[in-house]
C-alpha cells in the first residue's frame, strides 16, 4: 500500500544541505538546489495526457530539500564521512577544518560546530555526499537520484 502512496521506492530521496548564509559558494549551492527542485516539482504537475517528449529526456530529480545551518550531529558526520570513502585524513579534513582523521573530527566538531566546512550536499537515501559548491558533481548526485515509475 506505501509504494502506491510513495512510488516504487518509497519515500522521496531526502537532500541535505549544511548551509551557511554568509557563504557565497553556500548560498550559489542553495540557489542550484532550489532551481533543481522546483523544475522537478513543475514536471510532476504537468498534464500527462498531454505529449511531453521532450520533457520526458530531461534530467528529472525528486527529492525533499532540508537546508540546515547546524553542523551535523556525530552519527551524521560519520555517515558524511563514510558516503566520502570512509574515515581517511582526506575526507575529514574537507569536512571538518583541520581534522586528522574520523575521530579527530568528531572531537572538533563536538568543540566548535564552526569548524565543520560548508557547503555540504548529503543523499541519505543513496549513500552519496559532495562536499563545496562543485556543481557538476550536486548535479551528477542529483540526476543518480531514481526516478519514479511512471503509472500506466
Amino acid at each position: 500500500m506505501f509504494k502506491k502512496l510513495f512510488g516504487e521506492h518509497g519515500a522521496k530521496n531526502v537532500v541535505t544541505l549544511f548551509h551557511k548564509p554568509s557563504s557565497q559558494p553556500s548560498t550559489r549551492v542553495l540557489t542550484l538546489l532550489k532551481q533543481t527542485h522546483a523544475q522537478a516539482a513543475a514536471h510532476a504537475t504537468e498534464d500527462q495526457a498531454s505529449s511531453h517528449g521532450t520533457q520526458d529526456k530531461l534530467e528529472r530529480t525528486d527529492f525533499e530539500l532540508d537546508v540546515t545551518e547546524a553542523p551535523p550531529t556525530g552519527d551524521q558526520l560519520k555517515n558524511i564521512l563514510e558516503y566520502l570513502g570512509g574515515s581517511t585524513s582526506d575526507a575529514a579534513a574537507k569536512l571538518v577544518r583541520d581534522a586528522r582523521g574520523e575521530s579527530d573530527a568528531l572531537r572538533k566538531l563536538e568543540q566548535n560546530g564552526d569548524a565543520f566546512q560548508r557547503p555540504v550536499v548529503v543523499d541519505w537515501n543513496q549513500g552519496k555526499a559532495v562536499v563545496g559548491d562543485n556543481e557538476s558533481e550536486i548535479l551528477s548526485l542529483l540526476r543518480s537520484i531514481p526516478q519514479e515509475t511512471k503509472k500506466t
